[in-house]
């Protein structure tokens, strides 16, 4: 706090002081002309008030999504990115999604969010995640933001009242030693939410949301979920898609859901909680992870589905397309995931390629491909100078 006054200086003091005794001799207070005492006046010096950041650019979602998987540690590697860009640039690719939060739970960008920064849970892979997105928009490169939601180490660990837990208390961990936040901790929806909105604030055009689901292939015998109890799976997701939605509806970007490639063909919720007709009310597309390789040996009387992706994409695709129109909502929201990897089978550029046939003959347009070392078969995907979707914002 600061006190301001002017001080006399000088013979200045004994004159004023002449004129305020005589002044007083006179009776001042009949006086129309009032000399007031030195007064000390509190005041604050206001801080500068930053100026207001300007809100991010966006494209907008290109009418057929093209796109590939780039992981954290990729983005943040100059010269590989550079790389994935410059063959996104020739193809019929338009579209790239980026981890923004991946399987360890750990945040890739500097979010800038005092909350967030509190979890400890940023790791910052990509220091200059706005402007490759900036580079990104340059090129009309749509960049979907991928969060990983409920399988989370990070956050579990710190907070094992929300985390997924064996029935004796301890941390629970699926087969690859992954621990879970428990699907109805809202703390975590919050969290969520807040790691959303800071996508959205450096720049990403979509918000995608993958492991939105109980967890499936650990020891699911000694397991107990301490927020959502013996709560309906289904229910317990459908509320927090709910809230997702209402939550994050004020954005100017859509969200996506990652889902399991089985939501397309079964009617039950695989007991994870995933129901199609349930999370296509509240979002603005949904991917099925139509892997062939990770389908089960004899569906569809394959002894060996991933051998076969035409048939299994096709089929998934035609079933999840059936459904949506059933349930008054538009086909158009589905984008597939497809595998560029091998597994179960060796998937060159013609197989690749009879998954992208599959998905167009199931009368769709838009697709994702997903290899986790981001290699990508460089003959399955067409040239293209100027490909679909790709332009102004």
């Amino acid at each position: 706090m600061i006190f301001s006054f002017k001080k006399p200086r000088g013979s200045g003091l004994t004159f004023a002081l002449i004129v305020i005794a005589a002044l007083g001799l006179a009776g001042y207070k009949a006086s129309s002309r009032l000399i007031k005492p030195i007064e000390y006046v509190a005041s604050e010096t206001p801080s500068p008030v930053p100026p207001k950041p300007l809100p991010p650019r966006h494209l907008k979602t290109p009418p057929a999504v093209r796109g590939i998987y780039m992981t954290s540690w990729v983005a943040g590697t100059r010269d590989w990115r550079r790389e994935l860009v410059d063959f996104i640039k020739k193809t019929e690719i338009n579209s790239i999604v980026i981890d923004v939060k991946d399987y360890t739970g750990r945040i890739s960008f500097d979010t800038g969010d005092a909350s967030i920064k509190k979890t400890g849970s940023e790791e910052i892979r990509v220091k200059d995640m706005k402007d490759f997105i900036e580079t990104l928009h340059d090129a009309g490169i749509y960049a979907i933001a991928r969060i990983t939601v409920f399988q989370d180490p990070f956050y579990s660990k710190k907070h094992l009242d929300q985390a997924v837990q064996k029935k004796n208390g301890a941390i629970w961990k699926d087969r690859k030693g992954l621990s879970y936040v428990d699907p109805g901790a809202r703390e975590f929806w919050d969290y969520t939410v807040r790691v959303a909105r800071a996508s959205e604030r450096v720049g990403f055009d979509e918000l995608n949301f993958d492991y939105i689901r109980f967890p499936s292939d650990g020891d699911m015998k000694d397991i107990a979920f301490p927020v959502s109890k013996n709560k309906n799976k289904v229910d317990a997701l459908t509320e927090f898609f709910a809230y997702l939605d209402s939550s994050l509806n004020d954005l100017p970007v859509p969200i996506s859901a990652d889902v399991f490639g089985m939501t397309t063909t079964n009617y039950d919720d695989l007991n994870i909680g995933q129901v199609l007709e349930n999370i296509a009310p509240y979002f603005d597309y949904i991917a099925p992870m139509v892997y062939p390789s990770h389908y089960p040996p004899t569906f569809r009387g394959f002894k060996n589905p991933a051998a076969h992706p035409y048939e299994i994409i096709h089929f998934s695709m035609t079933k999840a397309v059936e459904r949506l129109i059933a349930a008054s909502s538009t086909p158009a929201k589905l984008r597939p995931w497809i595998q560029d990897f091998d597994l179960g089978a060796t998937y060159d550029a013609a197989m690749v390629r009879l998954e992208k046939q599959a998905v167009y003959d199931a009368g769709l347009e838009s697709w994702l491909s997903w290899d986790s070392s981001n290699k990508y078969t460089r003959g399955a995907y067409d040239f293209s100078p100027t490909p679909l979707g790709r332009g102004s914002d």
